[in-house]
């Protein structure tokens, strides 16, 4: 693998506000952690951007699903029915695109990115059914939306948490704050599953890896006092990184075709 012109520094940097994002914003955050690593950290390869950006994506809702966990807001039942039907199909959808070439794989990357800051401008309802319990008419509604999110998830290499949490929302009626909690289940479960799908291959950056997780610890940490400071701006600074990830849409587009 071609490690030069890396810039860890900037791996760590990127990472802290990748965390940062993830924490304050939740879905939407890890998919400008591809474009970070092609255009500021120095990796190449497409693929292994995005390999390497899984992995690090995944360990990072980890550790927000242990804070979620604790505070109970995870609907366990419902989230695992989700994540189980999603991990084949994350599996799939990284295995075909790893048969892309990487600029075409970057166009489709790009209406990803486009999708999901689309997605961030569109109000939510918080209130629904904090209550909810998974029944057999939920668990025939859950599996095939896991199934489907999970190979979006793993073709462009994303959480999918602007995917999963109207997903969980929709199919169950839970609130949007245990929906986003439970969402992290996914996340976790499908970027495991694209990271090792790339890194059987051969295409994942450790190195990086270690950066990118060293600074999103960072991120994470100071997400909790950056949260409180834009409670009373919610939607002004949603509407702001929502914007800012069609920006970046447009211009990995840009990239990729030129």
């Amino acid at each position: 693998m071609d490690i030069g012109g890396i810039s860890y520094p900037a791996a760590i940097i990127g990472g802290a506000v990748i965390g940062l994002l993830l924490s304050v914003f939740g879905g939407g955050g890890s998919v400008l952690a591809t474009p970070l690593l092609l255009y500021i950290v120095g990796v190449r390869d497409p693929h292994v951007a995005i390999g390497t950006s899984a992995a690090a994506v995944a360990v990072n809702a980890a550790v927000g699903l242990l804070v979620q966990a604790r505070a109970g807001r995870v609907k366990w039942p419902c989230a695992l029915v989700f994540g189980g039907a999603g991990l084949a199909g994350s599996l799939a959808g990284a295995n075909i695109a790893k048969q892309i070439d990487g600029s075409q794989l970057l166009v489709w990357f790009a209406l990803a990115m486009a999708l999901v800051g689309g997605s961030m401008l569109i109000p939510r309802k918080a209130d629904g059914d904090a209550k909810v319990r998974l029944t057999t008419a939920l668990t025939l509604k859950l599996a095939p939306i896991g199934a489907v999110t999970g190979l979006a998830a793993g073709f462009f290499g994303i959480g999918g948490g602007f995917l999963i949490v109207p997903g969980l929302m929709a199919a169950t009626g839970m609130t949007l704050a245990n929906a986003a909690a439970s969402s992290l289940v996914s996340v976790v479960v499908f970027g495991a599953a694209t990271s090792a799908s790339y890194a059987a291959s051969g295409q994942v950056n450790w190195p990086v890896f270690v950066a990118l997780i060293i600074g999103g610890a960072g991120g994470s940490m100071i997400a909790i006092p950056v949260g409180r400071m834009l409670a009373e701006r919610a939607a002004t600074a949603r509407t702001t990184f929502a914007l800012m990830v069609l920006a970046t849409a447009a211009y990995v587009a840009w990239r990729a075709v030129s």
